[in-house]
């Protein structure tokens, strides 16, 4: 029954078996990070025979108590990791392992933002991380707002759910900052 699932899991282009061994052959608990397109999952995953067990989760909705509008973008992310940083305070790991999954490992994407979250606040994972400080505090973001502001159906079609949540994009880089100072980060 075993067999049939990981053949199935291959096949449907789920799990790449070889990097989840290389990963494993660590010894090292693994930073799990999925994006969807509502937000941002993010998990400590220790392995055992039995079955993989998480031990802290973080998902970008939770950042809603720290006065921050979760999207599927680059500041959303980087919050995540400070959170899962945060609720990982009082484990006794040192070190962790990068787990992307099937995301191929583009630098500055969204998943190395989540990643470079949880190192600034704290946490020690063995991987070559690098993230663009600007488009992390979502300053690309607020100069695309801006340049569309004269064009107001562009504008509202594309940043209708920040305005509806009364959340305006051209101030994203201020929020960002009060939200990371709430995290603790």
């Amino acid at each position: 029954m075993k067999y049939k699932m990981i053949r199935r899991r291959r096949r449907d282009s789920t799990t790449n078996y070889t990097r989840r061994i290389a990963m494993l052959k660590s010894g090292l608990p693994r930073v799990v990070v999925r994006k969807s397109n509502r937000g941002i999952i993010m998990q400590i995953v220790e392995y055992s025979e039995k079955g993989d067990r998480v031990v802290v989760s973080a998902r970008s909705g939770e950042l809603s108590e720290f006065s921050w509008q979760p999207r599927s973008n680059m500041p959303t992310a980087y919050l995540t990791g400070c959170l899962l940083a945060k609720k990982a305070k009082g484990l006794k790991e040192s070190q962790y392992v990068l787990d992307t999954g099937l995301y191929k490992p583009i630098k500055s994407s969204v998943v190395f933002a989540a990643a470079k979250g949880s190192i600034d606040s704290g946490l020690k994972i063995v991987s070559g991380i690098e993230a663009d400080e600007k488009r992390i505090s979502g300053e690309h973001i607020a100069g695309y707002a801006g340049s569309i502001k004269g064009d107001s159906d562009a504008y509202k079609r594309q940043f209708a759910a920040y305005t509806r949540s009364g959340f305006s994009p051209e101030s994203i880089k201020h929020a960002f900052e009060q939200a990371k100072k709430k995290i603790g980060a």
